[in-house]
């Protein structure tokens, strides 16, 4: 099956290519909107249901993590098992510890995507929510103050239904050839949003891969299996440390306001 976001660019790509009448572009947008409410009815019934440790007499379930991202959560090109959500559930369960991640990851998802579909995510209790999005509104060139404004959303919405749900920010960064104005200014959105969220920030998730051949599929944008495990760590290394909060029974999720 085409991946969602392959099928949003080809109804583009044909748009622009073809020069498409008002009405054949609609007839897409139709089309597309079938295949995104198929999408979405199929994911919410596959979701991974909380796992109950047999061991535990109280039949104590997981907390959850979820992942809201795009093609780099996904694993795009490669087995699920072998993008970054698949080997952090791999960690935490040779740590012992009691969480399932959820893989959201949507493949050419945007931040205006995951706002679309957070409600929707929320019918689930969300203990720990990794937020993975805006690389692709940078590589489109989405106006900085936009994708800044989404991922608030999200997090808004998140500390609404679940305020005492624990928020990761995913750093990113563009290639040089999107300007350094562009470039400084997108890559300044991840700090921000982790201070005035109290949040915790991966600095840049593909830390290691980025740039790299030998680490990245031919569009050398997508990881490889082996880059793959690579960001597993950069994110494991300040996930473990939100996980342990709630090992030593203080955990205490920041129910303050977002600052200015």
């Amino acid at each position: 099956m085409l991946p969602v976001g392959g099928y949003i660019e080809n109804v583009l790509r044909g748009a622009i290519l073809s020069r498409m009448n008002i009405s054949e572009i609609t007839s897409g947008w139709i089309r597309l909107r079938i295949v995104l409410g198929t999408c979405l009815a199929l994911a919410f019934a596959g979701l991974p249901q909380p796992r109950v440790h047999a061991s535990d007499p109280a039949g104590v379930e997981n907390k959850t993590i979820v992942v809201l991202g795009d093609s780099l959560a996904a694993g795009l090109g490669l087995d699920p098992s072998e993008a970054f959500p698949a080997l952090l559930q791999k960690k935490i369960d040779a740590a012992g510890w009691k969480f399932t991640v959820v893989n959201a990851g949507v493949s050419g998802d945007t931040t205006a995507g995951g706002l679309r579909r957070i409600d929707w995510l929320l019918r689930r209790k969300i203990d720990v929510l990794v937020l993975e999005l805006g690389g692709n509104d940078g590589l489109r060139g989405i106006p900085v103050g936009a994708t800044k404004t989404n991922l608030q959303a999200i997090i808004d919405h998140l500390r609404q239904k679940q305020p005492r749900a624990q928020v990761v920010i995913a750093g990113m960064q563009m290639p040089p050839n999107m300007g350094d104005e562009y470039n400084t200014a997108f890559r300044n959105i991840f700090p921000e949003l982790a201070r005035a969220n109290h949040a915790a920030l991966i600095p840049f998730l593909l830390e290691g891969v980025g740039g790299r051949p030998g680490l990245n599929q031919l569009d050398q944008i997508h990881p490889t299996a082996e880059g793959q495990r690579i960001v597993a760590e950069n994110v494991w290394k300040i996930l473990r440390s939100v996980l342990e909060k709630y090992g030593s029974a203080k955990l205490q999720p920041p129910l303050q306001q977002p600052g200015p």
